[in-house]
């Protein structure tokens, strides 16, 4: 068994995986600031599902599924802290969810740029050095995002090196990326310094690029107390959970633009299962791995199709609208991504989405009232091109 420290343990996935690794028997310490309880308030919106504190969380989790977590509040951008953290866990592995993750968060104006750049990139670095120092063996899973990649006409492939030709000389370079917001490229950022540190100081790193994701469950959610956080405004939340909040609201939903843009998907319970498999076969010692992780790809367009379909399969009347795109971003374009690793290791995905939203909407549904008080927050009012919140 391992002992793991998760960084961003209060959050959507952070959560989730606290769960299913302490399930799984291995010795889980969480960490969270609580910044993106307090974030969401700030764009007037909260969790879909009320969140109990942390030690609420912890009692519930070994109430009802009979596993000890040990939370930590505290901020890894404080140096101190996340050495001390490393000195006194001694832990196996370190999952890093810590970072600011939201797109539209980091477009709002000057002061949001600024603090995703220096709360991701200050965290990543204090790891780097904390495990440097304390114990370089310890392995770092970092959670990148498939938005680092942008949407190139060329297959995204599973490596984080590439060789190319130019003008007669080869070479060998980072596989290229073109990020589409300033949270984007603090992740693009976050991979140079974790590539520079596995050569410069022989760190085992998985770097693992991350689709959206989608759902209100995992095996181990039996119990309203314990839920993860499930964000659906237009900064926090993701489209296929914003759009599905949008059904249960009677809202149309809001495909921007022409709906054309295509992403890679994962369920919550597939993603749990890619990263637990991730963590339970780290790379060897010193190697750096670069993991693509999506299941499905859809268009904008065609999820809300699906949403409308779940909806209206169960007494919901649904319409699909079309909203200005405030986003920086084409329209239409080729999308195929490279995924060798984790099937190697053997995921299967368990969920497809046109399948789980209707589980979604259902789980939704109870929670109305509490959804009626945030409807405002479903519609796009960061306007990425002007920089600023309208």
């Amino acid at each position: 068994m391992m002992k793991v420290i998760i960084l961003g343990a209060d959050g959507y996935l952070g959560w989730a995986l606290t769960l299913r690794l302490a399930k799984r028997g291995h010795e889980v310490i969480g960490v969270d600031n609580l910044y993106t309880r307090n974030a969401v308030k700030e764009v007037g919106s909260d969790s879909a599902f009320p969140l109990p504190d942390p030690e609420e969380r912890v009692t519930a989790a070994k109430k009802y599924l009979d596993v000890n977590i040990t939370f930590v509040k505290g901020d890894v951008k404080d140096t101190d802290f996340v050495f001390e953290l490393i000195r006194k866990y001694k832990p196996d592995a370190v999952v890093h969810f810590a970072e600011q993750r939201s797109a539209p968060y980091s477009m709002i104006d000057v002061n949001h740029a600024n603090y995703t750049l220096i709360n991701n990139l200050t965290s990543t670095m204090n790891l780097i050095y904390a495990v440097k120092e304390i114990d370089p063996t310890i392995h770092i899973l970092k959670m990148g995002t498939m938005g680092e990649f942008g949407t190139p006409n060329y297959d995204i492939l599973e490596t984080p090196y590439i060789n190319v030709n130019i003008n007669g000389k080869e070479d060998t370079i980072v596989f290229p990326r073109w990020a589409g917001s300033w949270y984007h490229w603090s992740k693009v950022y976050d991979t140079y310094n974790l590539l520079y540190a596995n050569k410069l100081f022989g760190l085992t790193i998985t770097d693992i690029h991350q689709g959206p994701v989608y759902g209100t469950r995992t095996e181990e959610i039996v119990h309203e107390s314990l839920r993860t956080r499930f964000d659906f405004d237009e900064v926090w939340g993701t489209v296929v959970n914003r759009f599905c909040v949008e059904a249960v609201l009677g809202l149309p939903l809001t495909p921007y633009g022409k709906g054309g843009q295509k992403r890679g998907f994962i369920s919550l319970e597939d993603s749990m299962q890619a990263l637990t498999l991730l963590l339970e076969h780290p790379p060897k010692q010193g190697e750096y791995r670069q993991v693509n992780q999506i299941h499905e790809i859809y268009s904008v367009r065609e999820i809300a199709e699906m949403v409308k379909d779940a909806a209206e399969s169960l007494g919901l009347h649904v319409e699909i609208g079309n909203v200005p795109n405030p986003r920086f971003e084409k329209e239409e374009h080729y999308y195929n991504v490279e995924t060798k690793i984790l099937p190697s290791l053997g995921f299967k995905p368990k969920k497809n989405l046109r399948e789980e939203v209707k589980g979604m909407i259902e789980d939704l549904l109870p929670y109305k009232n509490r959804l009626e008080k945030f409807k405002d927050v479903v519609w796009p009012k960061t306007d990425w091109r002007k920089g600023r919140r309208v």
